[in-house]
C-alpha cells in the first residue's frame, strides 16, 4: 500500500500544452506534447494516448497536470520527460486538469 510520504515524492504541476502533433512510431496511438511549466521547469516532452478523446489542435493551449521528477523515458525516437495526468473512461483517456486558469508550474498539494 502507498503511503502519504510516497504521494509527497510525486512533484505534480500544472503544464501548458504549447505544441502537440501526431506520434506515429508509437506502438499505439498517442501524441507528442510540448509542455511549458513555467519559469522554474520550462518545457518538457511528453507522449501521451489521449488521442481517442482530443485532436492535436484541441490540445495546445489546454492546461494539464504532469508529474515532473520521473525519469526520462524513450518512447520509439522520443524522450518522454514528464507524465501526463488522465483517467482511463470508457471514452479513452481524459486529462486531468484545473477548472480555472491557473499559474504555469503550480504544484499540487
Amino acid at each position: 500500500m502507498a503511503t502519504f510520504e510516497d504521494f509527497q515524492k510525486l512533484d505534480i504541476r500544472v503544464g501548458e500544452v504549447v505544441k502537440a502533433e501526431g506520434f506515429e512510431k508509437a506502438r499505439r496511438p498517442a501524441y507528442k506534447l510540448w509542455v511549458d511549466f513555467g519559469e522554474d521547469i520550462g518545457v518538457k516532452k511528453s507522449s501521451a494516448q489521449i488521442t481517442e478523446c482530443y485532436s492535436a489542435e484541441q490540445l495546445v493551449g489546454k492546461q494539464v497536470l504532469g508529474i515532473v521528477n520521473f525519469p526520462p523515458r524513450q518512447v520509439a525516437d522520443f524522450i518522454s520527460e514528464v507524465l501526463i495526468l488522465g483517467t482511463y473512461s470508457k471514452q479513452g483517456v481524459v486529462l486531468i486538469q484545473p477548472d480555472q486558469k491557473v499559474e504555469k508550474g503550480d504544484k499540487l498539494g
